[in-house]
């Protein structure tokens, strides 16, 4: 292969490299994971969360259904489920239907459902509202997620987080470190690129800002492929909705195998429903409940994994009253789901008013932030001020 210049590559690569696109493949192999797991274990009880982004702005009341209540209903009279069709969690609130898996993790007290999360001033774009989300920041734009500044504040390894997939989402992007991303159904570099991709990690003393932290990116990578070692993950992530289940198949033999990974990240795309919603929304929560009802109860009779706890949110909710297209607009406040074995089950949270509302939207009751306060002080043992700023408490879901 020809040679190229290393400096023209790294600035070609720095906006690509920043945001957590790995070189070609990822580069990242199995075997190289395993001889972490090998060499430092993550040590026995040790915490694990896993963060589900479902995104596109899923329509949490008909996720949680308020059956009971006349007002939703009248508001969705061809959207809305009848009580009959709903699993029933109380006198008042059900589960979607396609979401069997997820009622049983409720009967056996290993969820919680946090109602009316969202944030001050509320935000209708996909884009800010994901933004606000992944960096707990709702006031003002930053540059860093807010797993993101857990890294920052916890050292250097590159391997305490992993995003499933190729790209890292801004909550796992810090300004000192980033996660590392996996791409569990890429196929390995040529031998010729990756022995050229490996110099990319070598710093230089011409190397400005932008270019050192792509070079530590680079570095980051490979350390975490001398990491990722012998997990066999099987089939490759089917195409489309089905990846969920691929994605938590590979977080869940990580965990097994003792990969030294606190935090994992996993998506599932195709929320935005304006139009034909109650079908695509279902199929898409079936597809969510049987992947993750399925992960929790494998993880739940294995030593390590019986302290993972999932995380699922959405951007927001959406509108109450359903559109002309048997569907719903981007609204604001949704039901926030932590499942796990460590979870006290049960409501958390004021159930939002179908008829006091905001222009349309649902008022929230619960700001995001004292779930991540929660989720960093006791399944990180970090310190949750500079992660979600001052102010904020606990829920008690753990």
């Amino acid at each position: 292969m020809a040679d190229f210049d290393r400096r023209k590559f790294l600035l070609g690569a720095g906006v690509a490299s920043a945001l957590g696109l790995l070189a070609g493949a990822s580069g990242i192999t199995w075997e190289e994971l395993h001889r972490s797991a090998a060499g430092r274990p993550l040590a026995a009880g040790t915490s694990i969360l896993v963060l589900l982004t479902m995104y596109g702005g899923n329509d949490g009341i008909n996720t949680v259904i308020p059956y009971a209540d006349n007002a939703y209903h009248d508001a969705r009279p061809d959207l809305a489920y009848k009580p009959e069709e709903v699993l029933h969690l109380d006198s008042q609130l059900g589960l979607n239907p396609a979401m069997k898996g997820m009622a049983q993790l409720w009967q056996d007290k290993s969820l919680a459902i946090v109602r009316g999360v969202g944030y001050p001033k509320p935000d209708h774009s996909h884009f800010r509202s994901m933004d606000i989300w992944q960096t707990a920041s709702p006031d003002e734009p930053v540059n860093t997620g807010w797993i993101g500044r857990w890294l920052d504040a916890t050292g250097d390894d590159p391997l305490r987080a992993v995003n499933i997939g190729s790209v890292l989402p801004p909550l796992a992007v810090g300004s000192k470190a980033t996660a590392a991303a996996l791409d569990v159904g890429a196929k390995a570099l040529p031998a010729e690129l990756a022995t050229a991709a490996r110099g990319l990690g070598t710093s230089s003393s011409e190397d400005g800002t932008a270019e050192a932290m792509v070079c530590a990116s680079y570095r980051a990578e490979q350390q975490v492929a001398h990491a990722l070692s012998s997990v066999q993950v099987g089939a490759k992530p089917a195409k489309g909705r089905n990846a969920l289940t691929a994605q938590l198949d590979a977080v869940g033999k990580c965990v097994k195998a003792g990969v030294p990974t606190r935090v994992y990240t996993v998506s599932l795309n195709g929320f935005d429903t304006h139009a034909d919603e109650r079908s695509t929304q279902q199929t898409l929560l079936g597809t969510m409940d049987s992947a993750v009802s399925g992960f929790l109860r494998d993880m739940a009779g294995d030593e390590r994994g019986k302290h993972v706890v999932l995380v699922a949110y959405s951007e927001f909710g959406r509108r109450v009253r359903a559109n002309a297209s048997h569907g719903t607009d981007h609204g604001t406040a949704g039901p926030v789901f932590i499942a796990g074995a460590p979870v006290r089950g049960g409501f958390y949270g004021d159930e939002p008013s179908l008829t006091n509302l905001d222009n349309g939207d649902l008022y929230s009751t619960v700001d995001f932030r004292d779930i991540y306060h929660e989720l960093v002080g006791k399944v990180l043992g970090g310190d949750p001020e500079p992660v979600v700023g001052s102010g904020r408490k606990d829920l008690g879901f753990l």
